[in-house]
């Protein structure tokens, strides 16, 4: 008989498939002798490796009994010998195709001495698909940590040498998710984490790649006071510069020849400046000699090439971003093209203990700064204005009006129609003001903040340039804030760039370290907090409260309590116009970092402990029942599921139709998400619960898998925190059945089997019938029909005693494609009897998988043409539904169908369809199936070389999913060549 040894995950023996019967204690000896195989364990060892220096008085007994109990087992699978008495002690000699670690390490050698980069992966791949979790699973003898210990860098250092080589074929968006969580089980582990920075980088989002950086540093050094090695900080740095050697070589591209741009017809051409320009009086402020980067904007106002050409630009953005230095620094570099002047005047609009400069005060110091005797400058504000703009005319200055209030402030300083060229900066949007080109700043990007920093810091700043990203990104790539931190440090040459971050790194102090006696971060938004009303101020504090990223107006006014969206709205657009919120898309709002900061530091300060705890229960409502809505609207058949949520105590709109219900929840998926966390981690298992119980349809059926698995994970947690072991075996049934739907099947069954052991303890039938239903599916993808037979028997069966009909209506579905192929008409009834109860229910989603498993029915019996007829309507339910991840399914039960006709050409369109939505949506098994359908269907046409590479991407997917589909390909590939 067949027998298999396992350690990389439970310690078992495999007899024909079936895993025989052993203690713990006769698992732990056998796992140490096939630990150390062909090797000679004395009895005075194995004493030791299992007890270490507590030995019993019966250790040696206890020893011999083990021996003699797996014997037992293996002589009854003609395998006495694997396990041989010495002279010396005992020695196991488990043949080369017995022993799951032996299989390993052979694939992992394969895989370093392979060909060819795909067959190195595939090979990784297959040999990291044999763990089944963490090796030795629940032995708990003494040798058994740092065996583990072992195993797990063994297999750690097959996951980066595969990383290495997925990024080396360009696949850093395929592997992202799979980093991501290895980083996240591994914070510490410098090569994964640098694996991770790359794939981000490559994927076009370099901010979230110099997190990951510092992410891992920081533990690193919280954790053991080290600092990474040289390769990972210069591969942040190559981040940070935006290094094109980064990414993957590319074909070169034929340059394109030039091409100007036509003339303006309307503009009339500028006469050149003089050779050697009139002096004029220059009133500007200094140009900061360390101003760095901002060449964008400069581009704008036609810095670059000296060609300004006038009117009026109002530059606009939050405070601290650097309005002032833009604004004089290009009027400095635009002298010489306005040759009458270049004039300058505060505002002090945002002045501390000074009130605003009035528009006649600020038009009296620029007609001085012109010349005007000031017995020409008249008294009257509207005699001021005309006086200034008749002067202007027929001359050619740069006047820069800063810190200016608003419209109203600067428009009387306006010119008439004229070469001069106004430059206004404030803090509020200048939407009042017609025919102005508009300049909003936003914080600078990374490379020029670096650039900036050093030029302050010189060479203590390049000598630490992680420790300067770290600043950098703690100051939120805000210039104000990266000037003071860089004035600290230049002012304090005991301090060196890492102590600076560490100081900064307290988020209770940041803002506090983020000042100097004459300015600082917080003062800066003091002021423009100060300008606000009442309603604004409270609002903006209350914003600093919101866990997630962003925010909409209905949430907004939940968290405010106020009576309408629209209410919130027109307070945060008005935020908005004064740079205290920021808007990344249209009604979503959200607040700068250390805005943020400044906002919850208020928050705490002006709001008492019961109204801040008040705000966030009326946005954890909001969220909740918003959520409810949308789901009850999308998943109308589980509406009773969520029946047993505590009443609202507000009233919340909800969404209005499922167009609205599915764009509410993936615009706020992410909120959701990060309000759960937040709630899990301040005490509230209860939404915890129900967030889980709302959202489970949504993320499924959705295919927001990697969403699924962290908040059933947490709702695991909340459960039994809670001590609702309902809710345990509920969260525990959603994590065997989202990493069912992921083709993780280890992980699907140890959850599903934790899940039915709970629900048996507590009588729950429902979540019984659940983790039964994916016990089944596993077995089926495993291709065990008669294990999932059985279990979809025993599902079937609690269904209809509980009277769950759409329970009833999936088991059904599944259990009739696991029947026999003499079985067709019964299965054909099992279909048709689901599709009824799934209309029954209301259930679409259900409706659309029956149809396509009668399609798949219909081909196995030859009837192509009903085939076809039930994947198109199953295609269309799922088109309808938005949910194409499952679309991918019903493509490929048409690509079949195609081939099946004969229509090759057909089923390789239908597949390549199925193959792009399965890689977008995740969708592996049916990424796998897609791949074979190809390769048949490319072969079919003659075309071997296409058919061999989607059998090799094929048995790779299918590997990598541990499926025995594996064995089915790699025979067809034979046949290929």
């Amino acid at each position: 008989m067949d027998v298999r040894f396992s350690i990389l995950g439970p310690v078992e023996i495999s007899i024909g498939g079936q895993v025989a019967p052993l203690a713990p204690r006769h698992r732990g000896v056998l796992a140490y002798l096939l630990l150390n195989a062909d090797r000679v364990c004395t009895i005075d060892r194995l004493v030791e490796a299992v007890w270490g220096l507590d030995e019993p008085d019966t250790a040696r007994a206890q020893i011999h009994a083990s021996l003699t109990a797996i014997r037992r087992v293996l002589r009854a699978a003609d395998a006495a010998r694997t396990i041989e008495t010495r002279a010396a002690g005992y020695v196991a000699h488990p043949a080369s195709d017995q022993f799951d670690l032996t299989d390993f390490n052979d694939l992992v050698a394969a895989a370093e001495h392979a060909a060819a980069p795909l067959d190195a992966v595939a090979g990784l791949r297959a040999g990291l698909a044999l763990w089944r979790g963490d090796a030795l699973g629940d032995m708990t003898a003494a040798y058994v940590a740092g065996a583990r210990a072992r195993l797990h860098e063994q297999r750690l250092t097959a996951i980066e040498r595969l990383m290495d080589l997925e990024l080396s074929l360009g696949r850093h968006q395929q592997v992202l998710d799979e980093l991501i969580a290895q980083v996240a089980e591994n914070p510490l582990r410098e090569r994964l984490a640098g694996q991770l920075v790359l794939a981000l980088y490559r994927a076009g989002r370099q901010r979230d790649a110099l997190a990951s950086a510092r992410a891992l540093r920081t533990a690193l050094v919280e954790q053991h006071g080290l600092d990474p090695g040289s390769a990972f900080m210069d591969l942040e740095q190559a981040v940070l510069r935006g290094d094109p050697e980064l990414l993957l070589p590319v074909e070169p591209m034929p340059p394109e020849p030039h091409r100007p741009l036509p003339p303006n017809p309307a503009r009339q051409p500028v006469a050149p400046p003089p050779e050697t320009p009139p002096v004029s009086a220059n009133f500007l402020p200094y140009d900061i000699p360390d101003f760095a980067g901002r060449t964008d904007e400069l581009d704008r106002l036609g810095v670059p090439d000296q060609q300004g050409s006038g009117g009026i630009v109002a530059i606009d953005g939050m405070a601290g971003v650097g309005k002032t230095a833009l604004a004089v620094h290009a009027a400095h570099r635009l002298a010489e093209r306005y040759p009458d002047g270049q004039l300058f005047v505060d505002l002090q609009a945002y002045a501390a203990e000074r009130a605003a400069v009035a528009p006649a005060a600020a038009l009296e110091i620029l007609l001085r700064q012109l010349g005007i005797p000031a017995d020409r400058i008249p008294i009257d504000e509207g005699d001021r204005s005309a006086l200034w703009r008749s002067e202007l005319a027929g001359r050619r200055i740069v006047a820069v009006l800063d810190n200016a209030a608003g419209a109203d402030h600067v428009r009387p300083l306006l010119p008439a129609v004229t070469d001069s060229l106004i430059l206004i900066t404030s803090r509020r949007r200048m939407i009042d003001l017609d025919g102005v080109h508009a300049v909003s700043m936003p914080v600078l990007p990374p490379g020029d903040a670096v650039a900036l920093f050093e030029r302050i810091v010189g060479a203590r700043a390049t000598a630490e340039p992680v420790a300067a990203l770290d600043v950098l990104q703690l100051c939120g790539f805000l210039p104000l804030a990266v000037r003071i931190a860089a004035a600290r440090l230049l002012h304090r040459p005991q301090w060196n760039v890492g102590y600076l971050a560490g100081r900064l790194r307290d988020e209770r102090r940041r803002l506090v370290e983020l000042a100097t006696t004459e300015r600082g971060v917080a003062a800066a938004f003091a002021l423009s907090y100060g300008q606000l009303g009442p309603a604004h101020q409270r609002l903006f504090r209350l914003l600093g409260l919101h866990p997630g990223r962003d925010i909409d107006p209905a949430a907004a006014a939940a968290l405010a309590d106020l009576p309408h969206a629209d209410d919130a709205e027109l307070l945060l657009e008005e935020l908005l116009d004064v740079h205290v919120v920021a808007q990344h898309e249209p009604g979503r709002y959200l607040l700068h970092d250390l805005l943020r900061a400044h906002a919850t530091a208020i928050a705490a300060a002006d709001e008492s402990d019961t109204a801040r705890q008040a705000a966030l229960s009326r946005l954890f409502d909001h969220y909740l029942y918003t959520a409810r809505s949308a789901v009850d609207l999308l998943f109308p058949h589980s509406a009773t599921d969520r029946h047993s949520l505590p009443p609202v105590t507000r009233r919340i709109a909800g969404v209005d139709g499922t167009d609205a219900a599915v764009e509410w929840l993936h615009a706020e998926r992410a909120n959701l998400m990060a309000v759960i966390v937040h709630a899990a981690d301040h005490d509230r298992p209860e939404f915890v619960r129900d967030a889980a119980v709302t959202l489970r349809p949504y993320l499924d059926g959705y295919f927001r898998h990697t969403d699924a698995a962290r908040l059933h994970a947490v709702a695991l947690v909340a459960g039994r925190r809670l001590g609702d072991r309902s809710g345990e075996a509920r969260a525990l049934a959603d994590l065997g059945w989202t990493h069912w739907r992921r083709g993780e099947y280890a992980d699907a069954t140890r959850y599903s089997e934790h899940a039915l052991s709970v629900a048996r303890a507590n009588g729950d039938r429902f979540e019984e019938a659940r983790a039964l239903n994916t016990l089944g599916n596993v077995r089926w993808r495993q291709r065990d029909p008669a294990a999932a037979r059985e279990y979809f028997h025993k599902a079937l069966w609690i269904t209809r005693e509980i009277g769950n009909r759409g329970g009833e209506a999936h088991v059904l579905g599944n259990l009739a494609l696991v029947l026999g192929d003499d079985r067709h008409a019964e299965a054909r009834e099992h279909l048709e009897r689901a599709l009824d109860l799934h209309r029954q229910v209301g259930n679409a989603r259900g409706e659309a998988l029956v149809l396509n498993k009668l399609g798949t029915l219909y081909r196995r019996c030859g009837l192509t043409e009903p085939a076809r007829e039930h994947h198109s309507q199953a295609l269309e339910l799922y088109r309808s539904l938005g949910t194409h991840g499952d679309e991918a399914a019903a493509w490929n039960g048409l690509g079949h169908t195609a081939r099946a006709r004969g229509d090759a050409a057909q089923a390789i369109s239908e597949h390549a369809t199925a193959l792009e939505l399965a890689v977008r949506t995740g969708n592996s098994p049916e990424e796998a199936d897609a791949h074979e359908g190809l390769a048949r269907a490319h072969h079919l046409c003659g075309q071997l070389d296409r058919a061999r590479e989607h059998a090799e991407l094929a048995l790779k997917q299918y590997r990598a999913l541990g499926l025995p589909e594996a064995d089915v390909v790699r025979v067809f590939l034979a046949e290929l060549s």
